[in-house]
């Protein structure tokens, strides 16, 4: 089923994003890294050596990479509608769901399978509730 035709799946029930665990590891990563890319320009101003400019935009690299893949990930949602799921730009209705394995992948009638990523809230009830509203359990 297209991405676009989320109308057939029904009325929105439940959207699970990324766990708020993931968030705060990318919080403190790039507050951490943010820090020293500061203090080791500090150090070069002071020292004048073009070691600690090296280190410092290494630094920064981490702390942009962090932030793209924080805003990134933040996109990635699993929707539970009261006809089927969709994730990213697939979907699939309840009665296309053929098996959802304990490690999130979804296998789907007639579409190649997809995966539901281990950051997303409250995993474990997620594939419970697939199961459940899919008459797999």
């Amino acid at each position: 089923m297209p991405a676009s035709d989320t109308k057939s799946l029904g009325r929105l029930t439940a959207v699970h994003g990324l766990a708020a665990a993931q968030l705060q590891r990318a919080v403190f990563i790039a507050v951490l890294s943010f820090i020293f890319f500061l203090a080791m320009l500090l150090v070069f101003y002071a020292r004048q050596n073009i070691l600690y400019f090296l280190l410092s935009t290494a630094f920064l690299i981490v702390y942009l990479l962090t932030m793209f893949s924080w805003v990134m990930q933040r996109r990635h949602v699993v929707q539970v509608y009261e006809n089927g799921i969709a994730y990213k730009k697939q979907s699939a209705l309840w009665s296309d769901v053929v098996d959802v394995h304990d490690d999130g992948t979804v296998i789907v009638r007639g579409s190649k399978p997809f995966v539901i990523p281990n950051g997303v809230t409250d995993l474990d009830a997620l594939i419970k509730r697939v199961r459940q509203k899919a008459e797999l359990a």
